[in-house]
């Protein structure tokens, strides 16, 4: 039975297996969706993380006791909830070593070249575990096994916003300029922040992704598409 803790003077923290799998991270995501459908207007937000959620609420509104006690009853329930439909979103990635900093580094490490290194990174369909570290950072899962690696010894001052990186068994997408330690690998041409759309951030846990590897040369065109406006997202539902 996952725990359920105080998170300061209006939160509550809801702690679930401390393992990264989906079958976790969707329970996760479920009592997500399932409290805010029934306490939205009680609720500030909630963060899905890998194995746990963070809520925070009105204290106006509701209590430590009463919330819990529903979080309680959601997770008693004696069917099993349905699998929550999801997105599927294909990501463009130039995988040039202009933008794949540490392409060179990480394949002499794992004895491979660049083209097992992209065949192996786009080959899976990663699922979006969480959002964190920087607004719209994306963590997805799992890397195939030939691409676990080490973060860098020495992080970077700043790493260039869109960067694709991996680090570990996980894969990631920097939103903006910021430090970082990951291994840089390509880069996309999709923001990954808009800040004035009804929904921001590109992407949202529980989304599912499918790296589609691309040329410098489709990278500005693309890239070109976006600014103008033009640009036609790969999305498909029902996953």
């Amino acid at each position: 039975m996952p725990e359920i803790i105080r998170f300061g003077d209006r939160g509550i923290l809801v702690n679930f297996e401390q393992k990264i799998e989906a079958e976790i991270n969707e329970q996760v995501i479920r009592l997500s969706e399932d409290l805010l459908h029934q306490h939205g207007d009680s609720l500030l937000y909630t963060i899905p993380a890998y194995c746990s959620l963070t809520i925070q609420y009105d204290p106006k509104r509701t209590n430590f006791k009463a919330l819990s006690g529903s979080i309680t009853s959601l997770l008693n329930r004696t069917t099993s909830p349905a699998t929550s439909s999801h997105r599927k979103i294909e990501v463009p990635v130039c995988y040039d070593t202009t933008f794949g900093l540490d392409m060179v580094e990480v394949c002499a490490n794992k004895g491979i070249n660049s083209a097992t290194l992209i065949t192996e990174h786009t080959k899976p369909t990663y699922r979006v575990y969480m959002l964190g570290f920087l607004p719209g950072f994306v963590y997805m899962g799992k890397l195939s096994q030939s691409l676990w690696c080490t973060r860098r010894r020495d992080p970077r001052l700043l790493v260039p916003p869109q960067s694709v990186a991996i680090a570990g068994a996980q894969t990631g997408i920097y939103p903006s300029e910021a430090p970082g330690g990951w291994n840089i690998i390509g880069r996309t041409p999709l923001p990954l922040i808009q800040p004035d759309a009804e929904e921001p951030f590109l992407f949202k846990a529980g989304d599912l992704v499918n790296f589609k590897a691309i040329s410098l040369q489709e990278y500005h065109e693309i890239e070109e598409q976006v600014k103008t406006g033009i640009y036609n997202l790969k999305v498909s539902y029902g996953f």
